[in-house]
């Protein structure tokens, strides 16, 4: 620049200049070092258990509407023998309706692997997997309604309302990925207890789960909601907006006191900041192979919807989300028509249940994953 103004403006070298700003560059490394610390004191930061845990996530596959354990994994060999006869006891309670005589399976069932467990022949594709599966068939519920059950396998109550298993394992464990959701369900149901399925209910909202969509919908349409910057509005100024949105907050439960739900709102906006990088590009399956997205069944259209969410908690659960659930919707319910339909539904989950644990197993992920396979009232897998 030229004018008289300038003719006695001192000359700044390039060592003078790293000389006066040397403390700056501190400044910058303590920002640094204070964010860090921010996140380690996040709600959903990773916590130190008890005891050495092999376990690091789960995937809770949920067939709505109940499976019949009879035609699945529960083999009855004496019912095969009496078909046809007279129930031998007096009926259970809970059924108003006439009894009539035993009924065997219509499927096959077969021994599979070394560990010889059966398997009928609904899952001929998940039955070769079998020495990756403990089949539990003794469990049972106390509410015989779709709803209490849901409830009950959800929140272990059937009465209250209480924080459902992915909150309280959030809630416990924290998540590895502190750029997204620690408890996250694709397509949950909207009926037999609805929300109160992935609630956190007395838990801090920051432990409810993260709903994609819902049943209603195609999972190709299940995304993760308000995530998109819809101005596109620079992430420095985002930044200074959340910083004086936290500001304000922070003074009111400075002078009122503890706020679970404004607390709530806090940590949901510091999420979804932090999301607008992280989930577009985990939710993206254009990335994905031909071979895995047929091992899923993304190419058939029975499978294709299933499949998809069967893939997505892969994708979760490897950039560490702590808990997924994928729901096959309102279907297993049959009060008719049970061959038909069983065996469309079966077909429908099969191939993608086969998949995912292919899958996480290729990727070296199964041995520190628990998949659990579970029903409204009957059993888990």
């Amino acid at each position: 620049m030229k004018g008289p103004c300038n003719r006695f403006a001192p000359v700044l070298t390039r060592r003078a200049m790293l000389q006066a700003s040397s403390a700056g560059f501190g400044g910058l490394a303590l920002a640094g070092l204070l964010g860090s610390d921010a996140l380690a004191q996040s709600p959903l930061s990773p916590k130190k258990t008890h005891f050495p845990a092999k376990v690091k996530r789960v995937i809770f596959l949920f067939m709505h509407g109940g499976p019949s354990q009879v035609d699945t994994f529960d083999y009855k060999p004496l019912l095969e023998r009496d078909h046809g006869k007279p129930l031998p006891f007096d009926k259970p309670r809970v059924f108003s309706s006439k009894t009539g005589n035993l009924l065997k399976s219509p499927w096959k069932f077969k021994q599979y692997g070394q560990s010889g467990a059966w398997v009928s022949d609904l899952f001929p594709q998940l039955a070769q997997h079998v020495d990756k599966l403990c089949i539990i068939n003794s469990m049972h519920g106390s509410n015989s309604r779709h709803g209490g059950a849901l409830l009950e396998l959800h929140t272990g109550s059937d009465t209250f309302v209480r924080p459902s298993m992915g909150s309280w394992i959030t809630y416990g464990l924290g998540t590895e990925n502190q750029d997204m959701p620690g408890f996250i369900t694709i397509c949950p149901t909207l009926t037999h207890g609805g929300v109160n399925a992935y609630g956190s209910a007395f838990l801090p909202a920051i432990y409810h789960g993260t709903p994609l969509g819902n049943a209603s919908i195609d999972s190709a349409k299940a995304k993760i909601p308000f995530i998109s910057n819809a101005d596109k509005m620079p992430a420095n100024l985002q930044r200074m907006e959340l910083d004086l949105i936290r500001h304000w907050n922070q003074r009111q439960i400075d002078r009122t006191g503890p706020d679970a739900a404004l607390e709530g709102r806090i940590n949901s906006f510091e999420l979804a900041f932090r999301m607008q990088a992280t989930a577009p590009e985990l939710q993206d399956l254009s990335g994905e192979s031909a071979g895995t997205r047929e091992m899923y069944g993304l190419d058939d259209p029975r499978t294709r919807n299933f499949g998809r969410q069967c893939l997505m908690a892969r994708r979760f659960s490897e950039k560490g989300v702590r808990f997924i659930q994928a729901s096959h919707s309102y279907k297993w319910d049959q009060h008719a028509n049970l061959k038909r339909v069983h065996a469309r539904n079966a077909m429908e989950v099969d191939k993608p249940i086969a998949g995912l644990i292919q899958d996480l197993e290729e990727r070296g992920l199964l041995e520190d994953t628990l998949v659990l396979w579970g029903v409204n009232s009957v059993e888990l897998l």
